[in-house]
């Protein structure tokens, strides 16, 4: 069994797969391709949260992400200012309410973000 860590719609889950067959360049390649969004949608429907990666940072507000003022592996203390979200031509700070190590950023510049949408995990 492998465990692998997708990214649906800015949100990051867990998906066991007991096999991966290999995909023949021959004629069955298009059939083996149309099944993988069955899987990845599969997982966006049942997510699983990834044990270990982090406490999660929440956007407070609906809006779209302008900056990503940190990387993976950052150290950070609380009030550290982790992305700017702009909402109504007004750009807000998400900021750390943890002191801890950045373990996954889970938004991008430019990404539209809903209000309590998951943007950042700290260890």
């Amino acid at each position: 069994m492998k465990i692998y860590k997708i990214k649906v719609n800015g949100k990051m889950y867990k998906v066991e797969l007991e096999a991966i067959e290999e995909v023949s360049s021959g004629p069955a390649a298009p059939s083996a391709a149309k099944e993988e969004p069955k899987a990845a949608h599969a997982a966006a429907s049942a997510p699983t949260p990834v044990a270990g990666d982090g406490r999660e940072v929440l956007s407070p507000i609906q809006g779209s992400v302008v900056r990503v003022l940190v990387k993976v592996g950052d150290q950070v203390k609380k009030g550290t200012p982790l992305v700017i979200v702009e909402a109504m031509k007004l750009e807000n700070e998400v900021v750390s309410p943890y002191d801890g190590v950045v373990s996954a950023i889970r938004v991008e510049k430019g990404q539209s973000v809903a209000s309590k949408e998951v943007i950042a995990l700290v260890k």
